[in-house]
């Protein structure tokens, strides 16, 4: 009997706007909730699994960061694409009320507010990449493109 896929809200957003995906799960280790650890446990590479991230601009206020899970964030470039002068990391604390998701488990489908997202341009050099499903221990595989298209993201060199 096959497992029943608890379905997050990021994956009923998906269903409902006819979008193809698929869900793939992984053993959480809440010791190291890294996306360096999730690729390692879906046996992939960890360039097609992106972290997201959520930043503050001096501008803009809150905007979204979608990068390889190895790669870090340049704060620079990321303020310049957004049209800030200055962006940073939010505290980690203000994470699930900024955005309705926890760490390790934050989606960039589905967040409380819609928010300038921006992903970074490698995401296209694959035919499919992974991000959260918005729960620990669940990942979207999806093609970036539809993904771009659907989040009216804009792809930008971030890192």
């Amino acid at each position: 009997m096959a497992e029943k896929i608890h379905k997050t809200n990021a994956i009923r957003i998906l269903d409902k706007s006819k979008i193809p995906y698929n869900i793939v799960t992984y053993q959480v280790d809440e010791s190291d909730l890294s996306a360096v650890h999730v690729a390692d446990q879906l046996n992939q590479n960890v360039k097609q699994v992106f972290k997201t991230l959520i930043l503050k601009g001096d501008k803009t206020g809150y905007f979204v960061c979608i990068i390889p899970g190895d790669d870090e964030v340049n704060l620079k470039k990321a303020a310049k694409v957004s049209g800030n002068k200055n962006a940073e990391m939010i505290p980690m604390k203000d994470l699930l009320s900024v955005t309705g998701y926890i760490r390790g488990g934050c989606s960039p489908i589905g967040m409380k507010k819609i928010y300038p997202t921006y992903i970074h341009e490698s995401s296209t050099d694959f035919e499919y990449i992974y991000i959260s499903a918005g729960i620990r221990g669940m990942q979207i595989c999806i093609n970036p493109a539809e993904l771009i298209s659907f989040l009216k993201m804009i792809s930008s060199d971030i890192i």
